[in-house]
């Protein structure tokens, strides 16, 4: 994504809004100096791939890719051949993008979550193998039989979604970089260790590799919930909701590392469980905030970047950027930009 001595700025899209918002609002993340545009996938938006073809018409540079699919929704041959037509289509700038997916959505599909770290390891190693124009048969947490893409061979960097250890280890172990899922520097601080026994495994094994290092160094970023604006107040108010939805899924080591209320947190799960969002976001304490997102103005975003600069190889902004998009993605670029 960047060259090994710099520090890789990224932006989350949801598309949420239509393809040609997001299109415009990646051309002014390449023009603000932003390296990466990530398209969210959620079932209930709009679909990742067709909002990124979009992005790649409206810019020339910056690099694309889903951020983040899961293997379960989809085949994993099927997004591997998406992916590579986004590489296609952008001339050579797409990145993938993959994690396990959220359990409580997949449930709702009636998909099962079974072996995540298995799943999402044996994903990606299928779509490098079929992007350098093999023909692959597979038979271990999904089925392959002859399978191949008709299109010219490629190499796109593979970034694994992480928050827990195992998978952490994994993508520093395996993949190009990590997307963690993260906002504090306590947390990413905790993350970096983890990626850390991933890379000294990986260096061990460099040897017995047959399939090398694909030609990208790897990269550590934080995949961080971001709110910024020119009013505290408003930026914190835009945060509510992801904040809702990541501290009513925390697990317990998390919320005890920043001190946060079980009851406080139950509270939002149960709200968010029983569809009454409104009350889980009205529940939502400042100490979730500043645990779980960098909210704030264009000065305390700075900062807490540079804390977690500290931790990570990049910072990828994350929804809901703020109150009024165009403006966040210019503020949170002037934040990025503080750091070098």
């Amino acid at each position: 994504m960047t060259a090994s001595d710099s520090f890789a700025w990224g932006v989350e899209l949801t598309p949420e809004h239509p393809p040609d918002r997001l299109a415009a609002l990646a051309a002014r993340a390449e023009h603000v100096g932003y390296d990466v545009a990530f398209a969210s996938s959620h079932y209930f938006n709009r679909d990742p791939f067709v909002t990124l073809s979009r992005m790649a018409e409206a810019t020339e540079e910056i690099e694309l890719g889903p951020g983040i699919v899961n293997p379960y929704e989809s085949h994993p041959v099927t997004l591997a051949g998406r992916t590579a037509t986004i590489d296609e289509v952008s001339d050579g700038r797409a990145v993938f993008g993959i994690g396990a997916g959220d359990r409580s959505a997949l449930a709702n599909l009636g998909l099962e979550h079974d072996r995540p770290l298995r799943r999402v390891l044996e994903s990606f190693s299928v779509a490098r193998d079929l992007w350098a124009g093999e023909t692959v048969s597979h038979d271990g947490t999904f089925l392959a039989r002859d399978a191949s893409l008709n299109m010219d061979s490629r190499e796109i960097p593979v970034y694994v979604g992480a928050q827990g250890p195992h998978m952490l280890r994994m993508s520093a172990k395996h993949a190009d970089g990590a997307l963690i899922n993260a906002a504090h520097p306590d947390d990413l601080e905790w993350a970096a260790a983890r990626v850390a026994e991933g890379l000294e495994e990986r260096e061990a094994q460099r040897a017995a590799r047959s399939s090398g290092e694909h030609g990208h160094p790897f990269e550590a970023l934080a995949f961080a919930s971001v709110s910024v604006a020119d009013d505290e107040d408003a930026a914190r108010e835009a945060a509510r909701p992801p904040v809702a939805f990541i501290a009513g899924g925390a697990a317990e080591p998390v919320l005890e590392r920043h001190d946060i209320d079980r009851d406080a947190a139950s509270a939002v799960s149960e709200a968010i469980e029983g569809g009454e969002l409104g009350e889980a976001f009205e529940r939502v304490t400042p100490e979730m905030i500043d645990a779980f997102a960098v909210a704030g103005t264009t000065e305390s975003v700075a900062e807490r970047f540079a804390a977690m600069a500290e931790h990570v190889d990049g910072i990828v902004v994350g929804s809901p950027l703020g109150p009024d998009l165009e403006d966040a993605i210019e503020r949170a670029g002037e934040a990025l930009a503080s750091l070098e």
